[in-house]
């Protein structure tokens, strides 16, 4: 049996551009209709009218036994909740996972939002901060990753920031889900941890495709799968944030994927410029 190698050829990272942005812009599109009274179903037909649009397909329907395009997890759920007709309550914390597969490449992003309108700041300021922490850890690996040698060097900045942004009594870093490598299917090697481990990991070297995605927790980080199979919360009940993008590292330097710039505005404060995939 021949192994695949983790590292891509120039013309397959430029393969993955174009659903990267597919990625991108059905999330935006997702994101804008985000209000209380909205379901989740809701945003699950938007994503998948956006795709539609471009000739993409979602790869989380290609996961045996999910059928809908996007997860969207509310408040103590954490990731890989499934799309439902509750209405969305303002002050709920919200995070949106999707992906595109756009001939036989495939984009992966996620992101948190605080559902807007009328709700105590007592109920929101905790989980405003969480997500703002979880994002900031985000670009935080991502920047790790533009000058590591190794993938470990980005689940130690992923760490590192958390533990630095946290408030007093830290967060929890999911242990059981953690990033992955992105190509021809959406889950790939290597592994991309969020926290730090004694394993090196692969070289980080051109080639290298992976989507980052820290999943935190206010509380304790153990989780529990619920009776649909599919949907992860907190055993304790605590609010949940996932941030994630695809990234490509390449001749040039890195790449973000699924974001429309790159990366620029976000990599800018850690002093990392990305640069286009020639």
């Amino acid at each position: 049996m021949v192994l695949r190698s983790i590292y891509k050829k120039p013309a397959q990272l430029r393969s993955m551009i174009e659903p990267g942005l597919i990625t991108a812009d059905m999330l935006a599109a997702v994101r804008a209709m985000i209000e209380p009274g909205v379901t989740t179903l809701q945003l699950d037909a938007e994503a998948a009218r956006v795709l539609g649009s471009r000739g993409a397909k979602s790869n989380f329907q290609m996961v045996r036994g999910y059928r809908h395009t996007i997860c969207a997890s509310v408040n103590e759920q954490v990731v890989h909740g499934i799309p439902n007709e509750r209405p969305l309550q303002a002050g709920d914390i919200l995070s949106i996972d999707a992906g595109a597969e756009f001939r036989g490449w495939n984009g992966d992003s996620a992101f948190t939002v605080i559902v807007p309108g009328e709700a105590s700041e007592e109920l929101v300021a905790p989980r405003r901060r969480l997500s703002e922490v979880t994002e900031g850890s985000l670009w935080a690996g991502i920047a790790a990753l533009s000058r590591a040698s190794h993938l470990a060097e980005v689940g130690a900045a992923i760490q590192e920031y958390i533990d630095d942004n946290a408030p007093a009594g830290g967060y929890g870093i999911l242990r059981d889900y953690v990033g992955h490598g992105i190509g021809r299917k959406m889950h790939e090697s290597p592994s991309v941890f969020n926290y730090a481990v004694d394993d090196l990991g692969p070289e980080v070297r051109p080639g290298l495709a992976v989507a980052i995605e820290p999943m935190v927790v206010i509380g304790d980080q153990a989780t529990q799968v619920e009776g649909d199979g599919w949907t992860v919360t907190t055993i304790d009940g605590t609010a949940g944030s996932h941030w994630e993008h695809s990234v490509a590292v390449h001749d040039g330097g890195i790449w973000v994927l699924t974001a429309h710039d790159g990366g620029a505005e976000k990599l800018a404060p850690f002093g990392v410029v990305p640069k286009e995939i020639d």
